[in-house]
């Protein structure tokens, strides 16, 4: 394993030391690296930072939106029309590449966000399954965890809101399911196992293999070494403190 320049995981010089935040944000970017012109749908702030860096960067192909019925860009110019039908289209399509939340996922990548507890009786109710099921059956879906612990990462999900590996290989509705990462404020993980169970793809700078086990409800597979997450470059240093977060948002949903 690499290390980092400095006990903090942070690198040295003449520019403010990288916040973990910062690392979380391009981890969430690249997500997105290499999809071409398809719908990028961040769900919360550090994978909206994540989206609009990589389409001002290695994936300008990017299409972003503003939630409601308008295409827009980095900075929210309007671009073009999007109207209800045509997003259901690419959704259904496949051109769209979902970041979304996960109240819980298991190692195979099942999410839940509806419901903690048995579903006749749960002890805390939460959104309710809203588009998960669609979302992972017909197009790409990756996750953002804030606050990675074993209460998100656990060994069977209360209840399967978005739909994972064992389960759409059980139902045989393969073709267009696909989960590229989970980022968490702990590293990155990816499916790049045998059976697609959750693997530690890399750690950020700062963070211990023995803290995301600690962390994890369930045994990852992990690699020999384990990658640190990339250092951001200069260039994306400077857009996302000068141009996308300049009021330093992001340090508020991840804490150092």
């Amino acid at each position: 394993m690499s290390t980092p320049d400095t006990d903090t995981g942070t690198r040295t010089g003449t520019r403010a030391p990288v916040t973990r935040a910062e690392y979380c944000v391009i981890a969430c970017a690249e997500a997105w690296r290499g999809d071409g012109e398809v719908l990028a749908s961040p769900m919360g702030l550090i994978p909206s930072l994540g989206a609009r860096l990589a389409r001002r960067t290695f994936s300008p192909g990017l299409l972003l939106t503003d939630g409601e019925a308008m295409l827009v860009g980095p900075d929210g110019e309007v671009e073009g029309w999007l109207p209800y039908r045509r997003h259901l289209t690419m959704v259904t399509g496949g051109r769209r590449h979902v970041m979304m939340g996960a109240s819980q996922l298991d190692r195979y990548g099942n999410q839940n966000i509806s419901c903690i507890g048995d579903w006749e009786r749960p002890s805390r109710q939460l959104l309710g399954v809203r588009g998960a099921p669609v979302n992972t059956l017909n197009n790409p879906v990756s996750y953002w965890v804030p606050r990675h612990s074993p209460r998100v990462f656990v060994e069977r999900v209360d209840m399967v809101s978005g739909v994972g590996h064992d389960r759409a290989a059980a139902a045989g509705v393969t073709r267009f399911h696909r989960l590229p990462r989970v980022v968490s404020d702990l590293g990155v993980f990816d499916f790049a196992t045998p059976d697609r169970s959750m693997r530690l793809a890399s750690l950020h700078p700062g963070v211990t293999v023995e803290q995301v086990r600690a962390a994890t409800g369930f045994a990852l597979a992990e690699p020999d070494p384990v990658p640190y997450t990339r250092e951001p470059t200069d260039e994306e240093l400077r857009l996302i403190r000068e141009v996308l977060d300049p009021a330093g948002l992001r340090e508020r949903e991840v804490r150092g």
